[in-house]
């Protein structure tokens, strides 16, 4: 379980910092202070432009929010959030510039000069396992860091991780607009994406009931869901994300019985149960593991995965938020193969490796017997 200071003690720093700078906030012309280089990139929360400070000469990401569209108070929040808890080396940090324009509010934060993550995967194709373990690697020292704070990110995706270097050898987790902190209430929404957890399908029926009420004029909508913010929210977006990685898809579109994808994963996962819980010799597991293979068939999606990894899908991807596993737990998954090709590799190395043990062992007992002969005539 996470140490983390209480949801409330994280939201109160916060909103001090947030009140303390709104008095102070600079009113700036960013020509004045800043050239811009490029677009980095866009959505709903406004734009990042790359830009190098005329003063210093540095390198910098310029995130520019729309004044019409985003409070004060939200911006802020984003803002201390990156700039002051975002210490880890693959957290995306505020620099400790922020200002306003006649139409955007403004903060400077380190920039991921190679793009996003979503960039660098290949459609259908993924990217390559030594890359993905590296990437997931990074990010789970970021998120539990994260966590450890009392945050939740809420908005893992590939578009919100950035690149450092080419390789992905250096990543960094950005965008802290959705982050609140853990124990927190928040209204849920639903979203169609498969990084929308399970929990939230409840949400989805209550919205579909809102739109039926709208078209036949009721006024009265539903009362919303209030959800609390946990941090198996974010391990279930890198459970999804290390499937996307290494694959270039997606698991399912959504989260839900109506999706086929996620139908058929979900009843797997119950039929698996916790049949694996306790300890065997390695012939017994092995043996028990093709008998559970042939009685509980892996989903179509996941046919391609070794053991290791579906073994870590259940911890990140399982449909019960208490019982998730969290991002730390990621680490115990590194270093073996998690693509089933390599896992077969593998095996016929370590075979192979054990055979030629064996030679080795049987020539030099063959060997050593005139040795000791010999030793016994002197």
């Amino acid at each position: 379980m996470h140490q983390h200071v209480p949801a409330a003690v994280e939201a109160q720093q916060l909103d001090e910092l947030c009140f303390l700078t709104a008095q102070s906030m600079t009113s700036l012309r960013t020509s004045d202070h800043f050239q811009i280089v490029k677009l980095l990139g866009e959505g709903s929360y406004g734009k990042v432009m790359l830009a190098v400070h005329r003063k210093r000469g540095t390198p910098m990401a310029l995130k520019f929010f729309p004044r019409k569209s985003t409070s004060l108070a939200s911006f802020l929040r984003e803002y201390h959030l990156s700039l002051s808890f975002c210490t880890h080396p693959s957290l995306t940090r505020a620099l400790g510039i922020f200002y306003s324009t006649p139409s955007y509010y403004v903060f400077a934060q380190q920039a991921g000069l190679y793009g996003d993550l979503y960039n660098v995967i290949v459609s259908e194709v993924g990217v390559g396992e030594e890359c993905v373990q590296r990437v997931m690697a990074q990010l789970s020292g970021a998120v539990t860091h994260l966590h450890s704070l009392g945050f939740v990110h809420r908005d893992i995706k590939p578009e919100n991780i950035f690149l450092c270097d080419p390789a992905c050898r250096w990543v960094k987790l950005g965008d802290f607009g959705l982050a609140r902190p853990i124990g927190t209430s928040v209204r849920g929404v639903w979203y169609d994406s498969p990084f929308c957890t399970p929990e939230v399908e409840p949400v989805k029926a209550l919205e579909q009931e809102n739109a039926r009420r709208q078209l036949s004029g009721d006024p009265e909508p539903v009362e919303p869901l209030w959800m609390t913010v946990e941090p198996s929210m974010d391990s279930w977006a890198l459970g999804v994300l290390s499937y996307c990685l290494l694959t270039g898809c997606f698991p399912w579109e959504e989260s839900t019985r109506d999706a086929s994808g996620y139908r058929r994963f979900k009843e797997w996962f119950e039929r698996e149960g916790d049949s694996d819980g306790e300890d065997r010799y390695q012939e017994e597991e092995e043996e028990k593991e093709r008998e559970d293979r042939r009685s509980n068939p892996l989903p179509t999606q996941f046919k391609g995965f070794s053991r290791l990894v579906m073994a870590l899908f259940k911890e990140l991807l399982h449909p019960l938020p208490e019982q998730r596993g969290s991002p730390e737990e990621i680490l115990s998954y590194l270093g073996g193969p998690w693509l089933k090709e390599n896992e077969e590799q593998q095996e016929r190395k370590e075979a192979e490796a054990e055979k030629e043990a064996r030679n080795i062992s049987g020539r030099a007992g063959v060997e050593e017997e005139p040795e000791r002969e010999g030793r016994a005539e002197r």
